[in-house]
């Protein structure tokens, strides 16, 4: 026998075989502790109270063992202020006040705060064995009964089950399913014990959380209850391809009968199908979640409608300049404003002013401009003048076409006053043109007048000058080159594409600055080298003892000289370069000074060639020059 046990007693056999024969219930209510009057004693079956007994107490549980259902387990917890002595032994009562059992307990002292100091709650559990555990109840004392941890643990989750937030299951459904049997739902193979959420189910009465089985499925211990399906139920998934990390919640309102009402549910939050990145358009649900997205590129793709298009703006802005390609305006700077070209007869590319090119179609082209090319007008120092356009008073003339002044009567070889027209007062007729801003003379000029000229410099006619003058003021004429507004900063780059393209030798572009590991290189030939680049690395030192060190697209090249005085011509001299040469010496050399008519020529011998210097002797006591070459 075990050192402690419960034993039923013989009284306690003979109360449960009369209740089993009258079919009524086996009634406890009370247990009872001992000191085994002042010893440990071994209970017997006999026995039909305690040897003594020192406190009584209704049961606070007595309930049948979770693997055993013939055993079962009475409770009882001895309160902080009673005791003072030692259990030994212990008895379960009936109703009736019969020793139902008697436990032999392991020696504990129960203390009581008044006498010993300190206090405790005492708890005791007492295991027996009964032939029908169904048959016998717990009579309850509702003062004094506390709940067990079971019963503790049941209620919580029955409570727990009734609150809208659920334990989160495995995966949600894509469709309808058949319940029953582990399946494939959302990429995932659930096994028996998965929880799942069905949303999809073509009976809506059959949404919900459900346990996976190997058979028939049944719903969750937390839902599987009306009270427990509330409106606004949230439930997480854990897992799936479609549905995994999202949160859906019961939109259906109350009240819901349970395999009856429909139920339905959305995804609060969760992956809507749209893949991560930015988007210019998003299509958002009644949550706030996005679910679509795209990048339009046009005013039609992001749903304007009441914007212009882009023909339409174009033609907006051609409006908007006031001035058409071509329109030639007057300044009174000498920097035309952006968008015009001044008009001095000079050549310029299709390319960058297609507008323009398109506009003067050649018309003032001499041939020598070159392909891709076209020739503005001149009109620097001349006068405008409306075409005469079939109206015949300037017949004959063709639009942009150019015409020399008309006559005036003038005569600079009279000083005398004249009766009319214009006359000079100055004794010299050299230049009088010019002084009088008028342009010499030419009879080529002037093919059909009646100016005949003579051998002489004197003509026989008296109208000896060229065009009168009005009043004026000189003003820079130029052309609407581009066919954007004037001032607006707008043009069209369109129109600057061929100068954007790789700058060659005989074409004009653009072309980026160099690193400076390209220059050094020295291959690339489509990158610009700027002055600090073509210097990087270069020093010099231009005095008697000196160097020069290349560039370094050079390759570092560096020539070091100087001139020491010989001290000695019986032992070798050590010199030294300004600079220590990074990669080697290629090459040094020294020679003795001369002087002229002397005679005395010596030699130097060199050795010991090295990055930092080298060593010579000399044989005459004469200067020596040396040169070395390295990099």
């Amino acid at each position: 026998m075990a050192d402690y046990y419960t034993l039923l007693t013989n009284a306690g056999i003979a109360y449960e075989t009369a209740c089993k024969a009258a079919g009524l219930p086996i009634k406890l209510s009370q247990i009872s502790v001992g000191d085994g009057g002042g010893s440990v004693y071994n209970p017997a079956a006999t026995a039909t109270a305690l040897k003594r007994e020192v406190w009584r107490g209704p049961l606070n549980a007595l309930f049948q063992d979770e693997k055993n259902p013939s055993w079962l387990l009475a409770e009882v917890t001895i309160p902080p202020d009673v005791g003072g002595w030692y259990v030994r032994e212990a008895g379960i009562w009936t109703d009736t006040g019969v020793l139902y059992a008697i436990v032999k307990y392991p020696e504990s002292f129960k203390p009581v705060l008044a006498t010993s100091g300190s206090g405790k709650e005492f708890y005791i559990r007492s295991i027996f064995e009964t032939s029908n555990a169904s048959l016998v109840t717990l009579l309850i004392d509702d003062t004094v009964v506390k709940a067990t941890r079971a019963w503790v643990m049941s209620y919580l989750a029955e409570e727990l089950g009734k609150l809208d937030g659920k334990q989160s299951v495995r995966v949600a459904a894509t469709g309808n399913l058949v319940l029953n049997g582990a399946q494939q739902i959302d990429g995932v193979a659930v096994v028996a014990g998965d929880r799942v959420l069905l949303t999809t189910q073509t009976l809506a009465k059959d949404n919900g959380l459900w346990v996976v089985a190997n058979g028939a499925w049944v719903r969750t211990t937390d839902a599987n209850t009306s009270a427990k399906v509330t409106p606004g139920l949230t439930v997480m998934v854990e897992e799936g391809t479609a549905n995994g990390d999202s949160l859906w919640h019961l939109t259906t309102n109350g009240p819901i009968t349970l395999d009856a009402t429909a139920l339905t549910f959305e995804m609060l939050a969760g992956r809507t199908g749209i893949q991560p990145g930015t988007y210019k358009s998003l299509t958002v649900d009644k949550y706030g979640r996005a679910t679509g997205g795209a990048n339009p590129e046009t005013l039609a793709g992001f749903g304007i409608k009441d914007t212009y298009t882009k023909p339409e703006i174009e033609a907006l802005i051609a409006k908007a300049s006031a001035l058409p390609v071509g329109a030639i305006v007057a300044f009174p700077v000498d920097t035309p404003p952006p968008g015009f070209l001044e008009l001095d007869n000079s050549v310029k590319s299709s390319a960058v002013y297609p507008d323009l090119s398109a506009y003067l179609a050649g018309k003032f082209n001499k041939g020598d401009e070159g392909v891709g090319n076209f020739r503005l007008p001149e009109t620097r120092g001349e006068f405008l003048r409306g075409w005469d356009h079939g109206r015949g008073v300037d017949a004959g003339r063709a639009l942009g076409s150019w015409q020399k002044g008309s006559l005036q009567s003038f005569d600079p070889s009279n000083i005398a006053q004249a009766v009319s027209g214009l006359w000079h007062n100055v004794s010299s007729d050299a230049g009088i043109a010019e002084a009088h801003g008028l342009d010499p003379y030419t009879a080529l000029d002037y093919p059909v007048s009646n100016s005949v000229f003579t051998a002489g410099t004197t003509p026989v006619n008296a109208g000896a000058l060229g065009v009168a003058r009005p009043r004026n003021i000189a003003l820079m004429l130029c052309i609407k080159a581009w066919n954007a507004p004037v001032n607006q900063g707008n043009i069209d780059i369109a129109a600057l594409a061929a100068l954007a393209t790789q700058a060659t030798e005989i074409k004009q572009g653009t072309a980026k600055v160099a690193t400076q590991t390209a220059v050094n290189l020295g291959t690339d030939d489509s990158t610009i080298v700027t002055p600090k680049k073509l210097l990087w690395g270069f020093q010099i030192l231009k005095s008697g003892i000196g160097y020069c060190v290349f560039p370094s697209w050079l390759g570092g090249f560096i020539i070091q000289w100087g001139v020491y005085s010989v001290v000695s011509t019986t032992v070798d001299r050590v010199v030294d370069y300004p600079l220590t040469f990074p990669t080697a010496a290629l090459s040094a050399i020294a020679m003795s000074d001369y002087t002229p008519g002397s005679g005395a020529v010596g030699f130097v011998a060199m050795g010991g060639v090295t990055r930092t210097g080298f060593t010579v002797r000399s044989s005459a006591g004469t200067s020596t020059r040396w040169l070395a070459v390295g990099c």
